[in-house]
């Protein structure tokens, strides 16, 4: 696979305009459509990938663990 490649087409977050006024599904479809892959994305020129893990642990857990 050709990461390189891949990743230019990704969609930069960036780019991603939604309409406040819209009801929260149709922001949601709305993003959803633009982002293409809310699992992948770009931010300026880093790539963004996002995945779960089976550890249990929070976001804030995490962020705790860094701070304190």
């Amino acid at each position: 696979m050709n990461t390189d490649r891949n990743n230019k087409d990704l969609v930069d977050i960036n780019d991603v305009r939604v309409d406040p006024t819209l009801p929260k599904e149709e922001r949601i479809t709305e993003y959803i459509r633009q982002i293409k892959d809310p699992y992948r994305f770009k931010c300026g020129k880093f790539v963004v990938s996002v995945s779960f893990s089976d550890n249990g642990l929070t976001l804030e857990d995490c962020i705790a663990g860094i701070i304190l």
